[in-house]
């Protein structure tokens, strides 16, 4: 048992001592990751192992860590989702539709057709089967959504929201929701790609024996370092990573007054993390007419998010409600399996369809956008396009800034659980449905659909 008692309870001691716990257990995830030979092969992060570890020695499995501890991490990621987010506009340069729209309007279809998938049916299946059966909430229909293509952050941060609406099940189901999405993206996604190879579907990997997990370094050797941030300031004046947490922290004030305006006006209860988001864009928009618009660096803001992120994911796992998923085992398995067998239909159906050339590719990124967030759909590509030869990995990255606001993790995620509460989970999936028709409906329209002339997805495409 930890020596909790000897820290006085609620100081900012005790918060910091919880903190250093958890960054013991990353530091041993880390080691586990690099050498347990599954965990790489899997592609497995060091943070979700670390969360496990956290679940396995608290008040559901050893009860080595004290309640109030995973009690307290379980309160970190509603606050640390706003980190992540606040920063996500800060320094972003929103490219031209016009001139990057035959690249980037496939993918973002592609994006948005998937992500309203994973709202729609889900919800339907709870309207019409689940609340029927086992009388469930009509916002359980929102974790796959939240948890598959947004995320374990997402899903941390969406445990406040929830708790608000008086559903407080929501929090550890959207957490086992990222979980699930995140082992399917991974497990799943290089069962495709190796199905892929063999059917001749991909355009640059040829050869099943040529893919391989070690494509990167585990520890980077010294020659081989880059630059993950660059100094953008004096230091006589300010720590350039002290003068972007200031940005973040500006944008977070600022997303808590529209928070608080909203809530006032509207009577709506919005979660302050894409408000604090629309405070980033805010900020950029206003510094961008200064000087210190040059002492902006993205990759330091990306290194701040991440160092959140890291920790967040660890914290939301590990307070994960055991006896709450069991409960809900039925349904959930329900809502999982529909979504699994829903997503890969959409994968191979779609995509060829979608993209005239390099379709795979295109479709792969995404596949793993849609199950565990962006990291794993780039892990993917890489894996079937090392050297990103095709125009996919460009495609996937100048679409972000008009998907990640809104989709996956933004203002729409945001919305579901307010939704499904306020109009029942049938109404929010059948407008979610429309919405879904009317976007394939526009990519026929735009000529970005074209109907496959083989009885094999996708096999006309991929020879060209």
């Amino acid at each position: 048992m930890f020596p909790t008692e000897k820290i006085a309870s609620g100081s900012l001691n005790t918060l910091l001592f919880y903190c250093a716990v958890m960054g013991i257990l990353l530091f041993v995830a880390t080691i586990l990751r690099v050498k347990v030979k599954i965990f790489k092969k899997l592609f497995i992060p060091a943070s979700l192992i670390a969360g496990i570890m956290g679940l396995i020695l608290g008040q559901y499995g050893l009860g080595i860590i004290p309640v109030e501890m995973t009690q307290s991490w379980g309160a970190l990621p509603g606050r640390l989702i706003t980190i992540v987010f606040a920063p996500m506009l800060i320094g972003l340069s929103i490219p031209n539709p016009k001139k990057v729209g035959n690249l980037i309007g496939p993918q973002l279809l592609f994006g948005y057709i998937g992500d309203f998938l994973q709202i729609g049916i889900p919800f339907i299946i709870t309207a019409l089967i689940l609340k029927p059966l086992w009388n469930v909430n009509d916002m359980i229909g929102s974790i796959v959504e939240i948890g598959w293509c947004g995320g374990h952050g997402t899903a941390g941060g969406m445990i406040d929201v929830f708790k608000q609406l008086n559903w407080e099940d929501g929090g550890p189901l959207g957490l086992t929701s990222a979980t699930v999405g995140l082992f399917m993206g991974i497990i799943i996604g290089m069962i495709i790609i190796n199905y892929g190879v063999r059917k001749g579907y991909t355009s640059v990997l040829k050869v099943s024996n040529n893919m391989s997990s070690d494509q990167s370094y585990d520890i980077i050797p010294q020659s081989k370092l880059k630059p993950a941030a660059m100094t953008t300031i004096n230091k006589d004046i300010v720590e350039s990573f002290a003068f972007h947490g200031s940005l973040i922290a500006i944008a977070i004030f600022i997303g808590w007054i529209l928070q608080k305006q909203i809530a006032a006006g509207l009577n709506i209860g919005m979660p302050l993390f894409p408000m604090a988001m629309i405070g980033g864009l805010i900020v950029q928009v206003i510094i961008s007419k200064t000087e210190f618009a040059d002492a902006i660096d993205v990759g330091t803001l990306h290194q701040i998010q991440g160092l959140a992120l890291e920790f967040l994911i660890i914290g939301a796992i590990a307070a994960i409600k055991v006896p709450v998923v069991v409960a809900y085992a039925a349904p959930l398995l329900i809502l999982m399996l529909s979504t699994a067998v829903m997503t890969i239909t959409y994968f191979f159906w779609v995509g060829p369809r979608m993209f005239k050339d390099d379709w795979f590719e295109h479709a792969i990124v995404n596949f793993g956008a849609l199950t565990g967030v962006s990291a794993v759909g780039l892990m993917l590509l890489r894996t079937v396009d090392p050297e990103m030869e095709t125009e996919a990995g460009k495609a996937f990255a100048l679409r972000a800034p008009f998907f990640s606001p809104f989709a996956g993790g933004g203002l729409i995620t945001s919305m579901l659980p307010i939704l499904a509460a306020k109009y029942g989970a049938l109404k929010t999936g059948l407008i979610f449905l429309g919405v879904m028709v009317g976007l394939l409906i526009l990519a026929k329209v735009l000529g970005f659909w074209q109907e496959s002339d083989s009885k094999q997805p996708g096999i006309a495409y991929a020879s060209k």
